[in-house]
């Protein structure tokens, strides 16, 4: 195994002269793909409709095509899922990747083309592998494997050919890795693509436990329940007694702030070392390129056209759109994306700032809405206000106010959400009134509901019924109290709940 790593830490460094050119040349790489995307679909449905075979320019192209929402979008996806091609991109699509968020639709759908596989995904984890070689010269990551902790796919229904599918982006790409990659990967294909979240946990920890594993890659939360698994099935004090090499953990998807006193109890190393990924349904955009980084470096030739609209004009009806030479320091944008499988000007609903722009660098700074997504469920304020409002039918309640947040996972404790609601008339049964909450949740959102299954990762939620005018008195201590001020929905911290309630404790 020396050998492989010696071999393969090479291979992974000569990418980064690559690296060091669109770094050099930001505005120039983009400039380039920009052309070579309008050049590709200019035969396709959508580049006819828009007449990109007319387009000389990048300012044509933001006056002539719309930024675009997954409801503006859709009908052509869905299209596209029922058989019919050279719609968004010239390329057969065969994968869509799946995911929650949308405000019409319990799942969405991104087309995956192979272009986008190879250029962008495939790309994106050898990069990463690649950075973190480059950081780290002595590495000796491919002595052992890399256990990847991803979802499952599924023929799509739609297609009456049955020959497309959809799925986890980390299931898409894991189904279509290259056979030097699966080679270097832990577990096995049939059990990392198991559908069953409660039999997969154990089948994943009783055959990677058998292997040194060196490297992990996956969302925090699955990730701390394997761990979790594995030390309880080998009856162990901590996961290093199991794989003693084990040196670095790849993470993305939701923030890892919160996880990281939990990790380091689970996995007790000065040098267990944390590398940040921001990779999506709609593609993989930023790599942590330094160590002991929060700041991600953002990735500009894996055929994504970037655009940015300033956070405080998603809402305009024309918002002003930028390109990557225009944008600022440390002010928070929605990126906008035109990509290798079809994705035209789409607004994926992240914002992010610019931490530096020699070379561009990034942090995700949240969503263009209030959500909760510290497990990846990705819950809306579409999604709470369905759920309360079906919850206040069923219990015959009246609310005032609301706001809800995360409980973190802690060492031997599971996560959940808790929710502070004034009501106006309370529920005939606050117990009652908790489950169809729930319930309603779980049918409206397919990622709350997969972290909900069994009560693996989210347990039910905690709802606190608070007396009339709690929310009145909590904003007027603020200062916030009329004009446009609103309660916040939802958070992503616990910033607003526990203000709340500290204040009534105070009371």
């Amino acid at each position: 195994m020396g050998l492989i790593n010696s071999i393969l830490t090479w291979v992974m460094q000569k990418r980064i002269h690559q690296i060091e050119l669109f770094i050099k040349y930001p505005n120039e790489v983009q400039e380039e793909l920009f052309k070579k995307l309008i050049t590709s679909a200019k035969g396709t449905e959508f580049g006819m409709r828009y007449d990109f075979s007319s387009i000389n320019s990048y300012e044509q192209f933001k006056e002539r095509v719309p930024v675009q929402t997954y409801e503006n979008i859709f009908p052509y996806i869905e299209r596209m899922m029922r058989g019919e091609q050279n719609i968004l991109w010239p390329s057969e699509i065969k994968w869509f990747s799946k995911s929650s968020g949308t405000t019409n639709a319990r799942s969405k759908f991104i087309p995956v083309s192979l272009e986008a596989l190879e250029d962008c995904h495939f790309k994106g984890g050898k990069d990463l592998l690649s950075i973190y070689v480059n950081n780290n010269p002595d590495t000796k990551l491919f002595n052992g494997k890399g256990l990847a902790v991803g979802g499952s796919h599924q023929i799509n229904e739609l297609d009456p050919t049955a020959t497309s599918y959809y799925g986890d982006v980390s299931a898409v790409i894991m189904q279509n890795l290259p056979p030097w990659a699966q080679f270097i990967r832990t577990p096995s294909l049939e059990t990392a693509l198991m559908g069953n979240w409660e039999e997969k946990i154990n089948k994943l920890a009783l055959e990677s436990a058998k292997d040194n594993v060196t490297n992990i890659a996956g969302v925090p939360t699955w990730t701390i329940l394997l761990i979790q698994k594995i030390v309880e099935l080998e009856q162990k004090n901590n996961i290093l007694e199991v794989w003693p090499n084990l040196e670095v953990f790849f993470h993305g998807a939701v923030a890892f702030a919160p996880y990281r006193k939990l990790f380091q109890s689970l996995i007790p190393s000065e040098k267990m070392q944390y590398w940040e990924t921001y990779n999506a349904s709609e593609g993989f955009f930023g790599i942590q390129d330094q160590r002991n980084s929060e700041e991600m470096l953002l990735m500009l030739d894996y055929g994504i056209f970037y655009e940015f609209i300033p956070a405080e004009e998603v809402d305009s009806e024309n918002p002003r759109v930028i390109r990557l030479a225009e944008v600022e320091l440390d002010k928070n944008y929605a990126m906008v994306i035109s990509t290798n499988s079809g994705l035209w000007r789409y607004n994926i609903g992240d914002t992010i700032k610019f931490t530096s722009k020699n070379p561009h660098r990034i942090k995700i700074s949240g969503r263009t809405k209030h959500f909760i997504n510290a497990f990846g469920e990705e819950v809306i304020v579409e999604n709470a206000e369905a759920a309360i409002t079906k919850a206040c039918e069923f219990t015959g309640a009246v609310i005032d106010n609301f706001t809800a947040a995360p409980i973190y996972l802690d060492e031997g404790k599971k996560g959940g959400h808790e929710w502070i609601i004034e009501f106006k008339v309370p529920p005939s049964n606050l117990e009652e009134f908790t489950k169809i909450l729930d319930e309603t949740l779980r049918g409206i959102n397919s990622d709350y509901d997969a972290k909900r299954a069994h009560n693996l990762a989210l347990i039910a939620p905690k709802v606190h019924s608070v007396t009339e005018g709690t929310f009145y008195a909590w904003m007027k201590r603020r200062g916030k109290l009329g004009g446009q001020n609103k309660v916040p929905r939802l958070a992503n911290s616990r910033e607003y709940v526990d203000d709340i309630l500290k204040m009534m404790n105070e009371a």
